[in-house]
């Protein structure tokens, strides 16, 4: 280990997310943490056509080199990829939180399944006592607000983190994130 704490963020959806969307949110999440953290990026396959079954395979890889007390972050789609990822094949690694960012709630009440539809139950299937954020924008127009309300619903230990006049990108600043993460142990 190189004494720096390992945070994996999951990019979101969409042709040019990774490279000219959440690179942004990446880069103020770095900049937010300092040295003591190790933010891994990696690149999603077919992130204009995010599936299931495509991503699940890429984050349980990424998820397989962490390391005991890592937090991992999903945006948008790549949210719900990683939630449900982690309740169909949690790491053996011991996370210190889940953190989802203006996830797209898929199911009863949110967006309608097709690959994928989040059981109302999720919080009994994540792995056990690993606290779940969830931080959503007020002003997101792409994903409505009321998807955190269906995960806290889905994850009752679940804190939710309503962020005013912030849009589905957080404005592209993550420090409420990144103050969050320096309190964890």
């Amino acid at each position: 280990m190189n004494g720096r704490r390992h945070v994996l963020f999951i990019q979101g959806g969409g042709a040019g997310t990774h490279d000219e969307w959440d690179a942004k949110l990446v880069d103020s999440l770095r900049s937010e943490l300092g040295d003591a953290y190790e933010v891994r990026y990696p690149r999603m396959p077919g992130e204009d056509d995010p599936s299931y079954a495509g991503w699940a395979p890429a984050i349980s890889e990424a998820a397989a080199t962490l390391e005991d007390g890592a937090i991992v972050v999903g945006h948008s789609v790549g949210g719900t990829l990683l939630i449900y990822t982690l309740a169909e094949r949690p790491p053996d690694a011991t996370l210190a939180a889940i953190v989802l960012i203006a996830a797209p709630f898929v199911g009863a009440g949110g967006w309608p399944a097709e690959e994928v539809e989040l059981p109302t139950d999720l919080g009994a299937l994540l792995p056990a006592g690993v606290p779940v954020h969830v931080f959503h924008g007020l002003e997101d127009d792409e994903v409505p607000p009321a998807h955190a309300d269906l995960y806290a619903r889905a994850i009752p230990q679940a804190q939710l983190h309503r962020l005013l006049g912030r849009d589905h990108q957080l404005g592209n600043d993550l420090g409420e994130v990144a103050t969050l993460i320096r309190t964890l142990q």
